[in-house]
């Protein structure tokens, strides 16, 4: 019998956790699948060390775009998604992001999100909103709709580094990845977007905490560069994001019982 691949048990393990029907999954379900991406590499996915290199922007299309395109995409520094599977209980993607490329401050609504960096250098910040809900003082010159949201993380990670978990309303729901270094990143995201569900991906634009008068006063152990107001916008134009070919291991929906193996 041949050896299960790691993405077939991460299959195995996302199918376990995440259900259509299910309640959130418990914390220990959550640390038993994060810790299982703990151990998981780049050449699980397919990738090999010949795929790391940076190419100025190209991530994988290097050598497939045509001269009039090429230009652009090598100053667009295009990010390069493999779909691995999708189901409506979970996604299991990677993101090969080049040097310097970025994946705007966006959210997550309603979703658990695991995220696992392969291999390169990441800079992350990510907010939470504050709760309850903090707007600014209405009638200011400029206004216009901002939330306040607390920062959670602003670091870079490097591989091997432990798996990152954020949930709906906290571990830093709303986050922006810029590669410090070639990088790729395992996401699990736990329910996947949808618009049917109303599970819709917004950017947004921070603002320092300083730019709007707010009723909200910090305590004096509080840093206002802790904060910062979040204007929700369109889909930045200079987002460059294409779809790759996966090459690594494929899942196999099927469930194996002593003297029966049933396909779902």
């Amino acid at each position: 019998m041949a050896k299960r691949s790691s993405v077939q048990a991460l299959y195995e393990l996302c199918k376990k956790t995440f259900t259509p029907s299910s309640a959130c999954p418990s914390p220990i379900a959550i640390r038993k699948l994060a810790a299982f991406l703990d151990t998981m590499g780049p050449e699980d996915v397919g990738l090999k060390q010949d795929n790391l290199e940076d190419d100025r922007g190209h991530g994988f299309f290097g050598s497939n775009l045509s001269k009039s395109t090429s230009r652009l995409a090598r100053w667009a520094q295009p990010i390069t998604y493999l779909n691995i599977y999708e189901c409506e209980s979970f996604t299991i993607v990677v993101f090969c992001l080049p040097t310097s490329s970025v994946i705007p401050l966006h959210d997550h609504p309603g979703m658990i999100v695991l995220s696992k960096i392969l291999y390169g250098s990441l800079h992350v910040k990510a907010y939470d909103w504050t709760e309850p809900p903090c707007k600014p003082i209405s009638g200011e010159q400029n206004y216009f709709p901002v939330r306040l949201a607390k920062l959670h993380t602003d670091t870079v990670l490097t591989a091997p580094c432990p798996t990152t978990v954020l949930y709906p309303t906290t571990g830093g729901n709303l986050h922006c990845f810029t590669a410090v270094a070639p990088c790729a990143v395992l996401d699990v995201l736990a329910p996947p977007y949808s618009e049917a569900s109303g599970r819709l991906c917004t950017y947004y634009h921070d603002y320092p905490f300083s730019s709007f008068s707010s009723e909200k006063k910090l305590d004096t152990d509080e840093n206002e560069n802790d904060y910062a107001w979040l204007q929700a916008i369109e889909a930045p134009d200079n987002l460059h994001m294409r779809s790759g070919k996966y090459t690594g291991p494929a899942v196999q929906e099927e469930y194996c019982f002593p003297g029966s193996c049933t396909v779902v």
